[in-house]
């Protein structure tokens, strides 16, 4: 983000913002029940009932969560992703493929259920 200034950096800056509270409320729809409350039992009081309420607190908790989560780990460089997706993770997906390869074949799963 260097290279910005003015306009364009306020553009990415709103724009990485707007994709973390979308993806909030997607979570919360797809993940938490969206609207409906997480106190089913206590249908004859104002907490039981789905509201608008339940998908705000629940898209709030997915943002906070969002913004630690990206707070607590640390930034690679373009370097370090590199050399751990070709060194690391392609490995072991490799290895996973086969293990996996292996179990079908052994009979302990069987593939399409």
């Amino acid at each position: 983000m260097v290279e910005y200034s003015g306009g364009a950096f306020a553009l990415f800056f709103l724009a990485e913002y707007a994709n973390m509270i979308l993806i909030s409320v997607l979570a919360a729809l797809l993940f938490l029940g969206g609207w409906l409350s997480p106190f089913q039992g206590w249908t004859d009081t104002w907490l039981g009932q789905p509201n608008i309420l339940w998908l705000l607190l629940k898209t709030v908790f997915f943002a906070f969560c969002y913004v630690w989560f990206r707070a607590s780990f640390p930034r690679y460089r373009y370097d370090q992703i590199m050399r751990l997706g070709w060194k690391v993770f392609i490995p072991i997906t490799i290895v996973w493929i086969l293990v996996a390869a292996w179990a079908v074949h052994a009979g302990w799963f069987v593939a399409g259920q």
